[in-house]
């Protein structure tokens, strides 16, 4: 039985598709933002990359989620 991805991940195909680069390299470019608040991220990522609310919010939540201490 194949498990189902849930929460913030559950969008990263849809994304991938729609802006054509890996999660992989979106959360490096989150990484090397010098913006550390979630919105101001998701905002950032929808003004200069052109990126859609809920995909940003997926990608910002899952990346932060990363970090030491969360």
């Amino acid at each position: 039985m194949t498990a189902t991805v849930k929460g913030p991940a559950s969008y990263f195909p849809s994304i991938e598709k729609k802006y054509g680069r890996p999660i992989v390299e979106w959360k490096d470019i989150i990484r090397s933002s010098c913006l550390t608040k979630h919105m101001e991220l998701v905002n950032w990522l929808k003004a200069e990359h052109g990126l859609g609310h809920g995909h940003a919010n997926a990608l910002v939540a899952h990346t932060l989620a990363e970090r030491p201490g969360n």
